[in-house]
């Protein structure tokens, strides 16, 4: 379940940078770019949440 929301709010969230920073350049809105950027944040966030940051068994 954490991985769903892991990507839908890199979607949301990368959709919203996306459509910022095309409107700040003059640009129209790519949603396909907004999809890319979205699964790439979604990666890196299992990444460093699965693999870098681990809990200390303790």
């Amino acid at each position: 379940m954490r991985f769903i929301w892991a990507f839908i709010w890199s979607l949301l969230l990368s959709s919203m940078v996306v459509y910022v920073i095309s409107n700040m350049s003059g640009k129209t809105f790519d949603f396909v770019s907004a999809i890319a950027l979205g699964v790439g944040f979604a990666v890196i966030i299992t990444v460093i949440g699965d693999g870098v940051l681990k809990d200390d068994e303790a």
